[in-house]
């Protein structure tokens, strides 16, 4: 494929654009309007007639203004499919980065608390309490399957194979994705409505199979974040010091609560939906919604990154513990850790 220069790429891209939104052809004119080139209607002419002659775009009646050529298609794909490939690669390398230091940070935050409060500790790690979309790109693997990528706030990637009875041309599958991109970036699950799943399946025609299986891509997303709740305790046996819950078989449930951490995650799941004000919340005795803590104190704080990503730290001690003092780490750790892991 002939190389382009930059200004003709800009004006190549500008053209495609403007076609697909209209569905009419591109004249001159329209791309010095409206594009960002700063260039005279006479300039984009001779390059539009250069992009003409290397067979990107073509015009369709005299007079008339131009159209992408199936050239013109695949050189827009191939680049819009290397600029998303590089940026999804990008945000996975990003991410088991991120997530490698972020539990060697964790780990070692909830041992120190543990040590210096003498109490149980647990932390969660960040995770999304509200996703949203970020962008979706689909892309065409063979004639019979399309490969839709979505990532979610918090640079969350799922993958999926659609199949389909029919190849899709370029143009369709072009604006598919705007039509998906347009409507969905910045919406959260619940802001999915049937009334927007029913207007993109009737705008998407004959393709409305893609789009339903786009929604379940970003669907089973959320759920495997949801699932995928970390969480890093610390400190479980520092109960046995208080002789009001040293009994042997309370002791032993307690650990294993700890140990199992499937209440703790339903715990810090009601804490980050219901959070307001400081983030701090305190449960005493009966108020605890883990049986095995009824006769503990259990004071949390939720630190947050931004974008839904929140997380949750937790310190459960008993009923007589040095409340302010507790509550005083907390605020001051739930903010430093939020500044730190924003950095990492």
């Amino acid at each position: 494929m002939d190389a382009l220069d930059e200004r003709k790429e800009k004006i190549l891209y500008a053209i495609i654009q403007n076609y697909l939104e209209t569905g009419e052809p591109v004249g001159s004119r329209t791309i010095s309007k409206n594009s960002e080139l700063n260039l005279s209607s006479a300039t984009i002419r001779n390059e539009m007639s250069d992009l003409e002659e290397l067979g990107y775009i073509v015009q369709p009646h005299t007079s008339a203004g131009r159209i992408p050529s199936d050239k013109g298609y695949r050189f827009y794909v191939d680049r819009l499919m290397a600029e998303k490939d590089q940026e999804v690669s990008d945000i996975k390398e990003l991410m088991i980065e991120k997530t490698e230091k972020m539990e060697k940070l964790l780990k070692q935050v909830v041992k120190v608390l543990a040590n210096n409060t003498q109490y149980a500790t647990m932390i969660s790690a960040p995770a999304l309490s509200k996703s949203s979309v970020k962008f979706v790109q689909l892309s065409a693997v063979d004639e019979h399957h399309i490969l839709s990528v979505v990532v979610m706030n918090g640079n969350l990637v799922k993958n999926k194979i659609i199949e389909v009875e029919k190849p899709l041309d370029n143009e369709n599958l072009l604006k598919l994705n705007m039509l998906l991109n347009t409507n969905l970036n910045g919406l959260t699950v619940s802001q999915i409505n049937l009334g927007l799943i029913t207007m993109l399946k009737e705008q998407a025609g004959i393709h409305e199979d893609i789009i339903a299986q786009v929604l379940n891509t970003v669907a089973e997303t959320i759920k495997d974040s949801d699932e995928g709740l970390e969480i890093y305790t610390s400190g479980a046996t520092n109960i046995f010091k208080y002789p009001e819950l040293a009994d042997s078989q309370k002791a032993s449930e307690f650990i294993s609560t700890f140990e199992e951490k499937e209440e703790l995650a339903s715990l810090i799941s009601d804490i980050e939906d219901g959070e307001t004000g400081t983030g701090i919340q305190v449960y005493i005795g009966d108020e605890s919604p883990i049986e095995t803590m009824k006769d503990c104190s259990v004071v949390t704080a939720t630190y947050d990154l931004g974008e839904g990503i929140k997380g949750t730290i937790g310190i459960i001690g008993p009923k007589r513990m040095d409340y302010k003092k507790v509550m005083d780490n907390l605020s001051q750790l739930k903010d430093q850790l939020g500044s730190i892991l924003k950095k990492e």
